[in-house]
Parts: C-alpha cells; structure tokens; sequence
C-alpha cells in the first residue's frame, strides 16, 4: 500500500454540486458517463419541486440574459493555478495573519474554496460599475486552450482578462452580469452561516444587481440598501438655464445579503448635528400586539397593544421615577440621571392620563448620537483628500469601510475584498484594530492589471495596493499606538499556474528525451516554499497560519504551526528532501520517526523523494504506528 497522491486540482463544484442535490432528491440519481460521477434527471427533479404534472418548460419570474449559462459553467470549471509566496512584497511574512493576493479575482476565489469555505464572516467588494467606462473581466471557457491560456493570465501575467466594456458594446449588460455572476456564487460558498456580503453599485446596474444576488442568495436575505453620499460635481451648471436631462447624481448604495438568519447588525451610532440637552417624555405603550405584555402598572392595564419593556423593567423604571421625587434637591432629571451614571430608566403617569396608554410614559435621555439607520448620507463613498502620495485617484472612503467592519460586530472577523483597488479594507481593518484591540484579519485580491506609462514608479495596481498597506503599517506605528499588539503586516501571494509539469505525452511524442522528463513531475522553477503553500490550499489547510522551518534528521522540515484548536499539533509538516545519487538523503523511517514524534495533522513528501517503493512503505508503516492520526500524503 503507497501513500495517497495529493490532489493537484481545485476542487471539481459541478460535481459537489450534483452529490449535494442528489443528497436532497435521491430518486433523481441516474447513471452518468462515467461510473464514479452521478447524474440528475432533470424530468425526475422539475416533477418532485412541483404538486402539478411536469409536461413541459414552465414559465417562471427570474433574471436571464445571454451567457449566464456560460457564466455558469465558468463558476464550476476547476483550474489549474496555484499561489506563490512574495516573500519581498510583503511586511511580517513569516507572523502576519492577514493575506494579499495578486491576480485574477475569480481564480483567488477557487484557490480559496477549500481553505476557507463557510469561514469569512464579512466580504466587501466595489465592483466595476458597468458605466461603459470601466473595465470588466472576460472569462471565456469555450476558446482554444492556448487562447484561454493567454487569456486568463497561465501565459500572460498582466491581467490579461480585464477587457474594456464600452456602451456601444451589444451585450453591454450581459458582459457585466456574467463576471458578477460566477464570482458571487463562490463568494457566498465561503461565507459564514452568521456572515453577510456588502457590494457598492451606482443606479446603473443597481436593480439588475438586486435581481442577481435574488437568485443567488434568496429575496429573503437582502437586509438593507445602503444609501451613501456622493460627492457632488458642478458638472450640470453650464447647462442650468437651458433645462437638465437628469440631475447630478449624488447617492451611490450598498447592498447587504446575509448568508442565513444567523447574521445580526452590530449597533452603531452617528453624530447628530445639532445634539439635543434635555431628555424627553415618550409614550410608553407600542401597537404592537403581545398580550403577554400587557400587564397592570400604575393603575392601568392596556386593552390592545403592548407596554414597550417587560414588567421588571418597567417597575424598577417607576421606582427611579419615585426616588428622583422624593430627593428633590433641585436637580433637573438630567442632572440626577448623569448622577447616577446615566444608566436608570425612569416611568411616570400623567395623572388622570388617558388613551390607549393610560398616560404611561418613559423617559428619553439626552443623546448626542442616533442609531444608524439605512440613511449613511453623512458618508462619502470616495476619498477625496489623500492620506498617501500614491497614483489612485478617489480610493474608498476607509471611514465608510471602518463603520461597515463595525456593523459586522465581532472583533476577531476575517474580512475578504476581492475588488481591492487601492487596499482601502485592509487599511480599515488595520486601524479599527489599532483604536479597539481587535483582532480582525482581511485577505485582498486585485488584479495585475498594468498602469498607464508615467513616472510614478508603479507597473500594476497590485503594486499601489502593497504600497498602501506597508504606509498603513508604518502610519500606525508613527502615531505612537501599540503596533505590537496589532497586526500591521500582509502575506503577498501571486497566481500562476500550477506547481506540476504536463507529463503526458502522445506515443508519437514518446522520445527517450521526453520521457526522461516525465521524471520531473514539478516544474523547475518552483521552490519548497511554492510546493508548500500549493499543498495548503489544496488541503484546507490555513495559509495564513505561522510557518517555520526546521532540522529534523539532518533534514529541512516545513512545520505548519497550530490552529487556535488547542490540541497543540502542528498542522502540517513537509519534507520536500530527495535522494541523492548514492540513494541517501531524502525520506527514510528516522526521519518518519522525528516527524512523527511531534505527532502532525497532517503530512507531506514529494513523492520522488523516496530512494524505492518499498521506503516509501517503510515510512508510511512507520507513521501509522506512531502517528496513526496523521494523514500522510505525497505530491
């Protein structure tokens, strides 16, 4: 028995997604084309989802357009890509918990499947928004496989995807539907159960975006619209007098979805601008029918309706009330409510009150903020003054992203914004972090796309985005606050094709020189380092957890360091060692027995680092015998 081959693809969603709806509806399991791989008859589904006969196609209300079932298809197609480490790119490397990954969005999105599925609690995009200036990405599956290459970034690293979309273009909206379309659905797969999904849009495409996030998370899970300021241009003046054809536009919107119920707002507050100084009286009973609320105070019982709190809190409400009364040294209510730490309730009766409250009422204090309501006015969506000398006109306002991190509540949330841009969400992430003691992490994807020619130093947006997060890395220690309890730093990644060598060869192609090569199943130029992450991702293993390196048998072992599980294992340990010549050097039983003893999740090798088949089984017997949880695997 050998050791089991590690998997060198993403996962394959089509069929994960069959095994899930077979799971639901297993009447509807049919034999497939091939015999490990199911197939759903379709007939036999539409029938069980109605309690009417299915005797053809049904009418029904839903957003269509051409290309969704490519756009489909580009969500489940697996890849061949993998992450590199930048090591140079990035700050604190080897202890950061927060990640940057440069590339393809939708390729990060797949890469990230298994890591961190059902795991991210909050995702922020700012999506292009289709104003036939922007530029949105082409995913095309259907061309030749060299043209797909160069395409999609496998041959050409400079973002080759992003095309532009101008308005005069036939399927203007269609382009842009079908590249949300797939990228929202594997965003909601890593989603939380108690996580949600906030995306900027403009009016453009704002109700065809509602339709889509419909279908894909349910009607049932929008929350709120957002309205945020825009700031306002005098675009329209020179044309006043001779009449508008429409007026400036000055909101832009933020959807909210939930992944399920389990999702709940964090309170947050606003300034008001005028703050109030005295308390006000209010009503004490709410329209809202619950019997059991209705109980006697004071006298009176309501007949419809309910009182506003339970019966102990609005006792002990009547008993402040009754000792400010009784005091009366003067003092104002406010007064004696600041007194007595602003915290006691107070409720009073008109005497002969009347009305469907008796003249029950409660008292207000003094507030000098409101709770936020879907009205963020007050916010603008861009900044306009710069806090970096950077070439990114207008970045994300990163007091917006701060309130919207706020809203998620918990302070220990990862954070993922796979539009990027300029890097303002990690920078929020990091400065809510430094003011709260938080431990929030993020992970930012943005694409290589190329910069206009200039003299700014910067080829790609990606390099604009690692440059805002290293100046908001040192901004934060420059401001005198305890950089070392926050974490400042980013992983930089970059995708790129994968780790193995196509070693398959035609009989045609079967010179001795090539298959000398099929020797080499890992491409040359791919370190230890591009081999372990590589693995991490194609194993769900967290690749933003710590790494070392240490010996073990006078060899180099990569130790993936332990998730907050408390069991205290390593997470990993990889050995990439081969044998030399002499057939010494690469993976025997005393290493097997070193790696072993620090009891592992789980185990990596490369699967030509062992001197013959039968070490390979020697080491494989041996961490079933001292390591028998350990999953041991090679690549």
């Amino acid at each position: 028995m050998t050791i089991e081959k590690l998997d060198a693809s993403t996962s394959d969603l089509t069929r994960q997604n069959i095994e899930r709806l077979l799971e639901l509806f297993p009447e509807c399991r049919t034999e497939g084309s091939r015999e490990d791989a199911p197939s759903v008859d379709f007939d036999l589904l539409r029938q069980a989802l109605t309690d009417y006969l299915v005797e053809g196609p049904a009418e029904r209300y839903r957003l269509d357009w051409p290309g969704k079932r490519q756009a489909l298809l580009t969500a489940n197609t697996p890849i061949d890509k993998t992450l590199r480490p930048m090591r140079e790119e990035s700050v604190d490397f080897d202890t950061t918990r927060n990640l940057f990954i440069e590339g393809d969005n939708l390729d990060a999105l797949k890469l990230l499947q298994e890591t961190y599925l059902g795991k991210i609690k909050m995702i922020y995009i700012d999506p292009p928004y289709n104003t036939g200036r922007d530029f949105v990405y082409k995913d095309n599956f259907s061309v030749r496989r060299q043209d797909y290459e160069a395409g999609s970034g496998q041959r050409d690293e400079a973002g080759g995807r992003l095309v532009a979309n101008p308005e005069s273009n036939g399927r203007f909206h269609s382009d842009w539907l079908a590249m949300m379309f797939p990228r929202l659905k594997l965003a909601k797969n890593l989603l939380a159960e108690d996580g949600a999904i906030f995306i900027s849009i403009d009016e453009g495409e704002k109700s065809a975006l509602i339709s889509l996030c419909n279908e894909i998370f349910g009607e049932s899970a929008l929350r709120n619209v957002l309205a945020v300021r825009r700031r306002v241009k005098s675009l329209n003046l020179q044309f006043a007098e001779a009449g508008l054809a429409s007026f400036n536009v000055g909101l832009e919107y933020i959807l909210v979805y939930a992944k399920s119920d389990k999702f709940l707002f964090s309170a947050i507050h606003q300034k008001k601008k005028n703050a109030p100084t005295k308390g006000t009286w209010n009503v004490f009973w709410s329209g809202a029918d619950r019997p059991t609320m209705r109980y006697e105070l004071m006298g009176f019982t309501p007949k419809t309706g309910q009182w506003r709190w339970s019966e102990e809190k609005a006792l002990e409400g009547v008993a402040n009330y009754e000792g400010y009364l009784k005091d009366d040294n003067g003092q104002s209510l406010e007064e004696y409510w600041e007194g007595t730490g602003k915290s006691k309730r107070f409720v009073r009766r008109i005497e002969n009150g009347e009305g469907k409250n008796g003249g029950v009422q409660y008292w207000v204090p003094p507030s000098a903020t409101s709770l936020r309501t879907s009205n963020w006015l007050d916010l603008e969506v861009s900044q306009i003054r710069k806090d970096y000398d950077l070439p990114f006109d207008n970045p994300k306002n990163v007091d917006l992203m701060i309130e919207l991190i706020k809203a998620c509540g918990t302070t220990d949330l990862t954070c993922l914004d796979f539009f990027a841009g300029s890097g303002t969400t990690g920078d929020a992430v990091m400065r809510l972090n430094a003011a709260d003691g938080g431990e929030r992490r993020f992970i930012l994807v943005q694409a290589a796309a190329e910069m206009e020619a200039d003299d700014t130093g910067f080829d790609t947006l990606a390099e604009i985005s690692r440059k805002r997060l290293e100046l908001a890395s040192r901004r934060i220690s420059d401001n005198g606050e305890d950089a070392g309890s926050v974490d400042t730093g980013f992983r930089a990644f970059r995708i790129d094709s994968g780790n193995f060598a196509d070693t398959s060869v035609t009989p045609r192609e079967a010179t001795q020189e090539a298959l000398a090569g099929m020797a080499n199943h890992i491409k040359d130029d791919r370190s230890e380092e591009d081999l372990l992450f590589g693995a991490l991702l194609r194993w769900g293993v967290d690749i933003s957890l710590p790494i070392k390196q240490r010996e073990l048998a006078g060899r180099t072992v990569w130790e993936v360091e332990s998730a907050e599980d408390g069991t205290g294992r390593p997470q990993l340990l990889a050995c990439f060692a081969r044998p030399g010549r002499s057939g010494k050097g690469g993976i025997d039983t005393e290493l097997a027995d070193a790696m072993a003893e620090l009891n592992p999740v789980k185990v990596l090798f490369r699967d030509d680092g062992f001197a013959d088949d039968a070490t390979m089984e020697n080491v494989h017997s041996r961490f079933r015998q001292l390591a028998p949880d350990a999953e041991v695997k090679v690549l």
